[in-house]
This record gives C-alpha cells, structure tokens and sequence, in this order.
C-alpha cells in the first residue's frame, strides 16, 4: 500500500498510527456499514482528495468478495470553471446518462459507498441562480437512483475523508497540517476508527440507537413538540410511521448501516401536519453554499415563510425545487451528549452536525419509515403522509435549550426530552 502524503505534506499522515486507523475505518465501512456481499459489485463516489482512502476502501471490497469496484471521483476546482466559463444553457444540463447509469447498476444489485469531505464553501462566491439550476438538474437526473436509496432498495452507506479545504473551513486559525490532522482524530473518534474493534463497537452501538427507537414505536406519538429559542413546531407524524435507527435491511437482504457516524433516531412526519415556527441551531452546508440562522414557518405542512441570515437567495431557491421542497420528509431525535456534539466541532458537513442535534429534513421521505412502506405504491405512501421531492436536505433544530414533547392520539402530552437529553 503505498503512503498517503496525498493527505497532507506533514509526518503526521505516513505514521504507523495513522495508518492503522485509515485502514480500520476502510475495514469498518466495508463490513459494517456497507455489509458488502461476495459476488457483489459496488460503486463508490468521492472527491479527488480522498483517493487514499478510496483505495483502502476498494482493498477490504475485493478482500470481502467484491466482484467489482468502481469509482467516480469528483474535481472541485473543475466544478468551478464551469461557473467561471460555462454558457448559460450549460447550468441547466446534467450528466443524466451517468445518473441513469448508477440507477441501473442498483437494479443490477450493486452496493453504493459515499465518501463525503466536500468543501462546504465551494460555491459561496458563485451566481445563487446558476448554483440553484444546477442543482435542480443533478436533482432531476439522479432521482431514479435516489429513490433506489430511499427506498432502501440497496445496501449503501456514507463514511467521511478529510480534505484540505474542509479542515480549513472546521480548524480556520490552524496551519493546514495540524488542521487536517485535527479533522482526521474528529472522524476516525466518530466513526469509531480509534477503537481496537470498531465492529465490536459499532455493533454495541446499533444495538443501543434500535433499542430507543423501539422505544420510540411503543410509545406511537402522534405529534412532537419541539419548544425552544426561535422554536415553537408541532411535527405531526405520518399514518403507521416507523422509528428506525442505526442499520437496516436493505430490500436486498443485506444488512447495511447507512451513515457512519450516526447517532439519531429519525421517522417519518406527516407531509401536511407541521405547523409553527422553527429556528436552525447550526449552519448548514448545502451544495457548496453555507445557509445560516435559517427560520421557517408551517403551516398545514407547507412553508410559508423562510429567511437565512446568510445564504438566503441558496435557501430561497432550495425549496422552491419543487412542492415537496417546502414539506417534511424527516424529523430525527438525537441528544445534545451525543459524541459529535460534546466534541464542541461544527463540522459544517451534514453527515457530521446532523448527529449533533435533533433535525428536520425537507423534501423526500423514506418509506421504510412506515410499516410495510417499501411494498406500497407511491399513491399509497402519499396518502399515508409520506412527501414526495427532488431533494432532501436536513438542517438542524436541536440544541441544550430545545424541549421535545411527544402528542398522543388522544392529544396527552408528556416530555420525551429536556434541555436536549432523554427524558
């Protein structure tokens, strides 16, 4: 295996530790969060920076039987030259034979793995509109296979690198080295990489996040609560919803933990059900763009009412994507303890700050968050509440100053969190 100063100039990235870790997180994403079948194909994605740890990834693939490994690798600085140089038709174009490509290799039962370190400010310089066409084509295009994940269809998950310009944006007063090196105990601590047997520890783990959701399905709220600064949102939950969290089955049989790290327990909220105010607790990055203090109102479910500090135009047009855009897909419970929380990061990367704090998700549900969801028609899933969208994009409301109270069927309330911890 050849060295990893692809990572960083310092010495800190060719030590026999670190080495170590990059190869229990491959190993880990691979057994465990992918569940990789032998025999089976799988199709990665990731940015250029992280082609070390795609190649550690591809290694522990052919070493767990993978058929086949392909790799799409993802150049940023050739992402902006087409904002810089591009004709104006041109943002209104996406690679739809690729996308179409990916949907058919799920069908065909290949694996999909993510590896995540974007630059979280990649596009903040560049034209809001052209950012919002361009996003709405990629949308439009990879539906297909986004409804593949959604569904659960496949066994897929998401694990992070990090990348120069991510450790610039998370460590700013930092050089690049201890920057980076900083990011890299971040993730490898999250994602459980520093322990002697990250799948032990995961599996402890899964076990605990699938207890509290069974928790969670005993109880069978109708509604939550959400109370807090800027934060008055009543989340109706969709008809026969599910709590699910940690892994799942995929509808291949194979048993896959989606995000790596995650700490949340998340379901379904009725698409036509939200109603009040909500204030954002945490930036969020969204395609290349930082959207902040972001506060929105409900009602019957729908958006009526959205400002951001920063990034308001990118908002704007983000939920003007298509209908579903202004609904819920996903509302998620995750306490303020949790790890990535008390590490006092903002990651300013979804994967990372939506296991910090609790979060809503507009746009696309997940039908495995209702009971027998994967087999219903899409009219079936709508009419159980469940929203249909191009995107899906989750922003965090969750903090220590946010109460959660779970609504029955009957209208009975009672507390399911104070000051962002387990009631």
């Amino acid at each position: 295996m050849t060295s990893n100063t692809a990572f960083a100039k310092g010495q800190a990235f060719q030590t026999p530790e670190f080495e170590q870790k990059l190869d229990r997180l491959a190993a880990v994403a691979v057994r465990t969060g992918l569940g990789l079948a032998p025999g089976q194909e799988l199709v990665m994605t990731a940015t250029l920076d992280a082609v070390p740890l795609a190649r550690r990834i591809t290694e522990h693939a052919y070493k767990a039987g993978a058929s086949l490994v392909t790799t799409l690798f993802a150049d940023e600085e050739s992402a902006l030259l087409r904002y810089r140089y591009g004709q104006d038709a041109s943002f209104d174009a996406a690679a739809t034979w690729l996308y179409e490509g990916m949907a058919e290799a799920y069908r065909r039962g290949a694996a999909r793995l993510a590896i995540a370190g974007n630059d979280p400010s990649l596009l903040s310089q560049e034209d809001p509109e052209k950012v919002s066409r361009v996003n709405r084509a990629t949308s439009k295009a990879y539906r297909p296979a986004l409804e593949l994940i959604t569904r659960h269809e496949i066994n897929w998950t998401i694990v992070a690198c990090a990348t120069p310009a991510w450790a610039a944006a998370v460590f700013p007063d930092l050089p690049q080295d201890e920057a980076l090196a900083r990011l890299w105990d971040a993730i490898f601590a999250a994602s459980r990489a520093d322990q002697p047997d990250p799948v032990a520890a995961w599996k402890e783990h899964d076990a605990n996040l699938h207890a509290r959701a069974d928790r969670l399905n005993v109880k069978r709220y109708s509604a939550l609560h959400f109370r807090g600064p800027g934060t008055d949102l009543r989340v109706g939950l969709a008809d026969d919803h599910l709590w699910l969290g940690g892994g799942t089955t995929a509808g291949n049989g194979r048993y896959c933990i989606p995000n790596m790290p995650t700490e949340e327990v998340f379901t379904t909220p009725h698409k036509d059900r939200a109603e009040g105010r909500v204030t954002s607790t945490k930036p969020l990055s969204y395609q290349g763009t930082m959207i902040e203090e972001i506060s929105v109102r409900f009602q019957e479910g729908r958006i009526v009412e959205a400002r951001a500090a920063r990034g308001n135009q990118v908002l704007q047009r983000m939920i003007e994507t298509d209908e579903g855009a202004r609904r819920l897909g996903e509302v998620a419970l995750v306490p303020h303890s949790s790890p990535i929380a008390s590490s006092g990061l903002l990651f300013m990367n979804t994967l990372f700050d939506e296991n910090a704090a609790c979060h809503i998700a507009l746009g696309q549900a997940y039908s495995t968050c209702l009971k027998g969801g994967d087999s219903l028609t899409p009219e079936q899933l709508a009419s159980r509440g469940a929203n249909k969208s191009l995107i899906h994009v989750d922003w965090m409301i969750g903090s220590n100053r946010i109460d959660v109270d779970g609504i029955s069927a009957a209208g009975d309330s009672e507390p399911v969190m104070r000051a962002g911890e387990w009631v």
